[in-house]
């Protein structure tokens, strides 16, 4: 790709210093280093994603426990394909189609592996975020209605009740930690360590 032309990525801005955090994001993030691709990071603020997605024509990818939309990040627009991508798994199979120079993000015969383990990492972390959720780096320009996203979606009314403590944080870390053993059974394999057994494909 030329470095004049780069993909388009866009990343969902923390509070000054801006720096990425958000795990999805991260996901892109990651491939698009580890593709070797030439990007640039646009910032979104947390309040600004839906106008974002829609103006590019981002179909939402998720959606709220009522089912309505539910707009998130990263998406990447490619101007040399003129392809626009909403989803960090998605993004990830396109960049194996399109920059097929650099080495594979996914091994052809464990696409459907890789989307099972993708689904079942985004429910936990979706179930367990209020473990972190009173830590994130809100922008304090934009703290009161990040928050207010939040608070609806977990059906509660007030940032406090976002952390949880004593007791309750051992019960839900103890929950947690049940949730991840079930993931691990996705490295249970008996000739290695890793997804595909003794096959390691990282190399970030």
């Amino acid at each position: 790709m030329d470095a004049s032309n780069p993909i388009i990525f866009y990343d969902i801005a923390s509070g000054p210093p801006v720096i990425p955090y958000a795990p999805n994001p991260w996901k892109t993030r990651y491939a698009l280093n580890f593709k070797g691709v030439h990007y640039q990071t646009v910032w979104v603020e947390l309040p600004d994603v839906a106008s974002v997605r829609n103006k590019l024509g981002a179909a939402p990818v998720r959606a709220h426990k009522d089912g309505s939309s539910f707009y998130t990040l990263p998406i990447i627009k490619d101007p040399s394909t003129g392809d626009i991508i909403g989803d960090s798994f998605e993004i990830a199979l396109y960049l194996d189609r399109t920059y097929t120079n650099a080495p594979l993000l996914f091994p052809p015969s464990t696409i459907g592996l890789q989307a099972a383990f993708n689904v079942q990492v985004d429910a936990i972390f979706t179930r367990f975020v209020i473990l972190c959720a009173h830590g994130l780096p809100f922008n304090s320009e934009t703290a009161e209605q990040s928050k207010a996203a939040f608070l609806w979606r977990a059906g509660k009314t007030d940032w406090e009740d976002m952390t949880v403590r004593g007791d309750e944080r051992v019960k839900t870390l103890e929950a947690f930690k049940e949730a991840l053993g079930e993931l691990a059974k996705f490295y249970r394999c008996e000739d290695g360590p890793f997804l595909e057994g003794k096959t390691r494909r990282t190399r970030i």
